[in-house]
């Protein structure tokens, strides 16, 4: 039977999209994540990963096997927090900051069942769109979603989000669907409303010049405008899976994608309490493996 640690470094490959990646995830070296690969395809005698000098692909029976290891790596993950947890028997309150589209849909889910396990703790959920000040607004932790600009603040990646452009099939059959990133200089592009922003989008290729008609500060507000048909957006992924799921939006220029948006956990110098570090610890175990 393969053993964990195969299948962990599997998924972290395909997940991170690299050797490299996933070995600086899983903190291994590029050497033994690759030899892990090679061993649990050799065990299983199927071929999991395409190989060529540049990239990577999963073939069709990688993908089936991450789909099913995925929940299975989760399952592992939390039985080993709960086995902590356990043990620790916290009390207290924890302040964390969250994004209000990531924390409802990522972060809240895992608090929940936090809770639950700890009925002594409680727990203050700050939602904002923008970085919020830990040390003004009294916060334990928070999740940043984008470059780190604080180094002050201790920091640990949880992973990376896709970024995708998108508009609605009618604006998209009125206006035309772009092949190339010049295209969107012809079109009305959705924009952020943000002091000194730019108007251009930062491509996979480059920089493209962009223009629109609405802007605003609010990621759902600006998703919505897409989906109503007002223009091309550009958002993470899963702020607009279910639309696309749906067939209310759809991706273009999937082969020029913005470059992905890390996100870390971060935290005021200085040593945690136990209870806040229980909650760092759930959130990076069960965040890690949630596919980003």
């Amino acid at each position: 039977m393969a053993s964990l640690e195969y299948l962990a470094a599997y998924v972290a490959v395909l997940d991170n999209g690299s050797l490299t990646a996933a070995a600086r995830r899983l903190g291994r070296s590029v050497q033994s994540i690759s030899r892990a690969v090679t061993a649990l395809e050799q065990e299983l005698g199927v071929t999991l990963i395409a190989r060529t000098t540049r990239h990577i692909r999963p073939t069709a029976a990688g993908l089936r096997l991450a789909d099913r290891l995925r929940a299975i790596l989760l399952d592992i993950a939390n039985a080993q927090t709960e086995a902590v947890d356990e043990a620790m028997r916290l009390a207290g309150s924890v302040r964390i900051g969250v994004s209000t589209l990531f924390g409802p849909e990522y972060v809240l889910p895992i608090l929940a069942g936090f809770l639950q396990r700890h009925p002594n703790i409680s727990l203050e959920v700050m939602a904002a769109d923008r970085h919020v000040d830990l040390a003004s607004e009294k916060l334990d932790l928070a999740i940043r979603i984008g470059k780190l600009a604080e180094h002050s603040l201790v920091a640990r990646r949880l992973g990376k989000l896709r970024r995708v452009i998108f508009a609605a099939p009618g604006y998209l059959a009125l206006r035309g669907r772009p092949s190339k990133p010049q295209h969107l200089r012809d079109h009305d592009c959705i924009l952020r409303l943000a002091p000194g922003e730019a108007e251009r989008w930062s491509l996979r290729l480059g920089h493209v010049e962009v223009r629109g008609r609405l802007r605003s500060d609010s990621a759902s507000a600006r998703n919505r405008a897409a989906e109503m048909g007002l223009g091309i957006g550009m958002a993470p992924l899963y702020q607009v899976r279910a639309l696309i799921d749906a067939g209310q939006l759809e991706l273009v220029l999937t082969e020029f994608e913005p470059p992905t948006i890390p996100v870390h956990m971060v935290w005021l110098e200085g040593a945690l309490p136990r209870r806040v570090r229980a909650v760092v610890d759930v959130l990076a175990a069960r965040l890690s493996v949630a596919g980003l």
